[in-house]
């Protein structure tokens, strides 16, 4: 089941609009539709990372796992699966080279690029110090920045012991901080950058932290995702819509701030401000809500 298909209607009591795959009409708004979030994990520690949420089946989100391992495509519990190396005539893999990545993720632009259509909430989840995470990513951050309203990145940090990894992944950091259209979105309070250190489990998990890292970071990044974005936009969008006089009509946005649900943990910076998420999604309602012709 494709995220599209888990989008829910929301919309005036009145409305009685189960129009599908067409335009919101009629004082409708479909979350996961009309207004899409989308979840991408780039390389294979983020894709173990993102198999706990895909799982989950979030409502509206939709899942998407990209590596440059065919045996991305053994994993069903994504929505989307992307391998981007050639199906004939290439290497088996990036055999662990950044630049290899970034090489195959130029070749596969369009497609990449087609993932970020219409969309307005993504998160990226990317794992760090090898091929895919370090090579891939910040050309999928660019791309992302282009076309979609908000945009969170989680990029995963080797362990300490990792080494070299490591090192990697500390010069990816630097280049994500320097990516323009990510930097513009940033600025626009459009855009978060998070990093998730494996290191600091070492402490609070002790021996469990080889073991756990991926069940930790997922639930930490899935509460995220549905308390600060799909909580949030299910009840700014219904308190809107259920107010609507009449129901084709949508009133202005009432002056209280919607907030997140609860805090974000300790690991996680804070969230986009609440009023920038209002503000795109009245700009969203608006859009998609039109009034009836003229008798």
């Amino acid at each position: 089941m494709s995220g599209a298909d888990r989008g829910a209607s929301v919309g005036s009591p009145s409305s009685g609009s189960d129009e599908p795959n067409g335009a919101a009409i009629s004082g409708t708004v479909r979350l996961g539709q009309d207004i899409r979030f989308v979840m991408i994990a780039v390389g294979g520690g983020a894709i173990r990372v993102a198999r706990p949420i895909a799982r989950r089946h979030l409502r509206h989100l939709e899942t998407v796992a990209i590596n440059c391992d065919p045996r991305v495509q053994d994993c069903e519990e994504f929505d989307r699966r992307m391998c981007l190396i050639p199906e004939v005539g290439g290497p088996a893999d990036t055999c662990g080279s950044p630049l290899a990545g970034a090489v195959l993720a130029r070749a596969a632009e369009p497609a990449l690029r087609r993932l970020f259509d219409e969309a307005h909430f993504v998160t990226i989840i990317g794992s760090l110090g090898g091929g895919a995470g370090s090579g891939v990513l910040p050309n999928l951050l660019e791309l992302a920045s282009e076309r979609s309203r908000h945009l969170t990145a989680f990029v995963l940090k080797p362990f300490a012991c990792e080494g070299e990894r490591r090192a990697i992944a500390d010069r990816t950091i630097g280049r994500i901080h320097l990516l323009e259209g990510f930097s513009d979105l940033r600025n626009q309070n459009r855009a978060a950058l998070h990093v998730l250190d494996n290191q600091s489990l070492v402490g609070p998990l002790g021996s469990r932290a080889f073991r756990s890292v991926s069940e930790h970071w997922a639930q930490i990044i899935g509460d995220y995702v549905e308390q600060n974005y799909i909580d949030v936009a299910e009840a700014f969008l219904h308190s809107m819509l259920s107010a609507a006089i009449p129901a084709t009509t949508v009133v202005a946005p009432p002056t209280s701030v919607i907030g997140p649900g609860i805090a974000p943990p300790a690991e996680i910076l804070p969230p986009i401000p609440a009023q920038h998420l209002e503000a795109e999604l009245t700009f969203e309602v608006h859009s998609a809500v039109r009034p009836p012709p003229a008798p």
